[in-house]
């Protein structure tokens, strides 16, 4: 039978996320705008965004944290126009976003030194055969794939090259270790539901060094530049942004912070997302017809949590006929106003993706689960 509770809050998409619990546009009425960004007043709100960030994650000692144009996206292709060429490096993908920067490296920057490690969706590569000696980059959850490395144990303290972490939908979600990361990147718009456009960028003492030694063989452009005559632009990590930064999504961003400290910080995020998995974990467990997309159990992300349908009669389908009937039941649910924008990612095997992040409460994610079943009952027809 078709249910009658709906969520809540029917936001389940995986960028941008769901905005925190209780969030109204009242959590705006600070904000400051109408001034410039450089005053006073707004480069303290923009420095309370980075402070409060790095209090949180409680980021290692000499590592600095900044505001970036250009979202996650931005930070990432700044790290790596800005520090890769200075040795090989080797290039981790096992989803749409990794690949993407794997394109980047060898179609744009067209460095001749980089090796691939890659994995196909719901696996991750093999981390055994990482060369420390080189660069590496890599993405610390796969959103598209919902596979997330379960640790950074397989990252020796003692590497030569550094490490370039695409965190966007782990941070504030996922206990990483930041000391195996120089440069950690992700945007407001994930895991802590803010608005989009702005990045952050984390750097470590050895990636500063590496800025402050190092000139690319190639343009930057300004919006890239970390370094100015061979020194680390400490502005951009002290409230100066590269350019100008939206003050609504500062206010948003500072609103976010927050409340997470009221939680309890990250420890309560990540008990939040933790227990959102947990729900939808027991409910796939007891089905026959649905699955996680990511093979291994400890690799099973607790924010972009994506799953595919089992069933035999839908396997059974031609490739084009399966991707159709994932989209009827998203459609269905969308519909109902059940459930908004949890199809899985174009470049991704069809199914769902159920964003499990700590602005979303697992009440909602368990009135979700009901309409599911009804969904996928009714695409049989």
């Amino acid at each position: 039978m078709k249910p009658t509770l709906k969520p809540a809050r029917p936001f389940f998409s995986s960028g941008p996320c769901s905005k925190r619990p209780g969030w109204t546009l009242n959590a705006l009425e600070g904000a400051l705008v109408g001034r410039s960004h450089r005053a006073k007043i707004a480069k303290g709100r923009i420095e309370e965004v980075i402070d409060r960030s790095k209090a949180i994650l409680d980021l290692p000692e000499g590592y600095v944290c900044g505001i970036v144009p250009a979202s996650d996206t931005g930070a990432v292709e700044m790290a790596m126009w800005s520090l890769l060429g200075a040795r090989g490096v080797d290039m981790l993908a096992w989803e749409s976003f990794g690949s993407a920067w794997v394109t980047d490296v060898v179609k744009q920057l067209k460095l001749d030194n980089a090796r691939q490690l890659t994995a196909d969706y719901g696996e991750l590569p093999d981390f055994t055969e990482v060369d420390f000696d080189n660069d590496v980059v890599f993405t610390y959850n796969g959103t598209t794939s919902g596979v997330k490395v379960p640790n950074l144990d397989w990252i020796p303290d003692n590497r030569a090259g550094l490490t370039i972490c695409d965190a966007t939908s782990a941070v504030f979600a996922m206990d990483i270790d930041y000391s195996k990361t120089d440069v950690l990147t992700w945007s407001w718009q994930k895991v802590m539901g803010g608005e989009g456009a702005h990045g952050m960028l984390v750097l470590s003492p050895r990636a500063i060094e590496r800025l402050e030694s190092y000139t690319p063989a190639w343009p930057l452009p300004k919006i890239f530049r970390l370094t100015k005559g061979g020194k680390l632009i400490d502005g951009i990590f002290s409230g100066a942004t590269i350019n100008t930064i939206s003050m609504l999504c500062v206010e948003d961003a500072v609103d976010g912070l927050r409340w997470a400290e009221s939680l309890g910080g990250l420890p309560a995020l990540i008990k939040r997302s933790q227990e959102n998995l947990k729900v939808i974990a027991d409910w796939a467990d007891a089905r026959d017809w649905i699955d996680f997309l990511a093979v291994d159990p400890a690799t099973r992300s607790n924010t972009s949590i994506c799953l595919k349908i089992t069933a035999d009669w839908y396997q059974a389908l031609p490739a084009a006929e399966q991707a159709g009937k994932a989209k009827q039941l998203v459609s269905l649910l969308e519909n109902e106003g059940v459930a908004y924008d949890f199809g899985s990612y174009r470049d991704a095997p069809p199914g769902i993706r159920i964003w499990g992040g700590a602005t979303v409460d697992s009440a909602d994610i368990k009135a979700l689960l009901p309409w599911l079943d009804w969904a996928f009952e009714t695409i049989q027809k």
